[in-house]
């Protein structure tokens, strides 16, 4: 069975019919929203975090006030940038979080994506070691926090406060589920091999920094064909997630039609262009009536490929408006690609 979730880009500002003006607008409206999704049966609430940027940049409160006020959906990540973080940290972070929501918490990391800063990370304290690039870098940070968060040994006892006793001290608290629950963002088919060797879940988004010459769609499910035959011949023992992000606007009415009436003509194919200096496709918008769109959804090789779909919103349109957007994506979309909404429970 399909997952629906929705992603939020979390942007706010002073800008003109903008209905996050500030920071705070958009924190309490992603907690709405979420609470909201769980009642139309989404399945996720997912936030791109993103640094010296008017967007979300501090996930955990975020998903911890949502986990406080649900009782179902998941929460999670759609990435954070490994190169800013402390891993050890994070992973007290992380392990708090998951405890309050009880075992909901999907934290998606990565490398990052090109940024307002240049080297950002490392204003936050962090610049790679001899011989490391930016993409190194996070990935040891990764090891460090993945590591933690199963419950290792990170610090040397101190033996006047142990009563004598050596050995390492694990982080506090942890959660036992939640290393099968990290998701590694992978922007091209090599990540992907090598997120399923490591372990983690397949999250890619509505771009792929490479370029072959087949249609979107081809190239994101060739990715996650990779990605499980990797996984499968490395044998972790569990069944691995995939998620993949769609922006998917079923027109229904004329408000809808005010916002997004041109996009559907313009953004309805595949883009190819530079990105962080690398030749890149990107996927097409899923704008327009609600039967099209069902029967496009349908065969997108990556939507049909994955088990997860994550469907970007607006969020600055307000609660409103995106309830009513996954409203209309969950009664008149999602069921073509296999979507069922959940049984609520007793």
């Amino acid at each position: 069975m399909k997952r629906i979730g929705f992603l939020s880009f979390g942007h706010w500002g002073p800008v003109q019919g903008s209905r996050t003006p500030s920071a705070g607008d958009a924190l309490l409206q992603g907690i709405d929203l979420a609470v909201a999704a769980e009642e139309l049966g989404i399945n996720g609430a997912f936030f791109r975090v993103h640094h010296f940027a008017r967007q979300q940049a501090s996930p955990f409160p975020l998903l911890a006030a949502i986990a406080a006020r649900t009782s179902m959906i998941e929460m999670g990540t759609g990435v954070i940038d490994m190169r800013y973080e402390n891993p050890l940290y994070m992973a007290e972070e992380a392990a708090a979080t998951d405890l309050i929501s009880q075992g909901r918490l999907q934290l998606g990391i990565s490398r990052g994506s090109p940024e307002p800063a240049l080297h950002g990370a490392r204003y936050f304290g962090y610049a790679p070691a001899e011989g490391e690039d930016d993409s190194a870098m996070a990935r040891r940070h990764t090891a460090v926090f993945r590591h933690a968060i199963a419950g290792h040994g990170v610090a040397e006892a101190d033996p006047s406060f142990m009563g004598g006793g050596r050995g390492l001290l694990p982080i506090q608290p942890t959660s036992s589920g939640l290393p099968r629950r990290i998701w590694w963002g992978a922007g091209t088919r090599k990540t992907a091999v090598w997120a399923a060797e490591q372990g983690m879940n397949l999250m890619s988004s509505t771009l792929l920094t490479e370029d072959t010459g087949v249609p979107f769609d081809q190239l994101q499910a060739e990715q996650i064909s990779m990605f499980r035959e990797a996984w499968s011949a490395a044998g972790h023992g569990f069944e691995p997630r995939v998620s993949v992000s769609r922006s998917i606007i079923p027109v229904v009415d004329a408000e809808d039609e005010h916002y997004f009436g041109l996009r559907a003509k313009v953004e309805n194919r595949d883009q190819v262009g530079m990105l962080d200096g690398a030749l890149s496709r990107f996927g097409k918008s899923y704008v327009g009536a609600p039967d099209a769109l069902a029967e496009d959804l349908a065969q997108d090789a990556a939507v049909q490929a994955a088990d997860t779909v994550l469907v970007t919103v607006p969020n600055q349109l307000g609660v409103e408006y995106n309830a009513k957007l996954l409203g209309n994506i969950a009664k008149y979309v999602a069921p073509a690609i296999g979507w069922e909404a959940p049984t609520p429970q007793a």
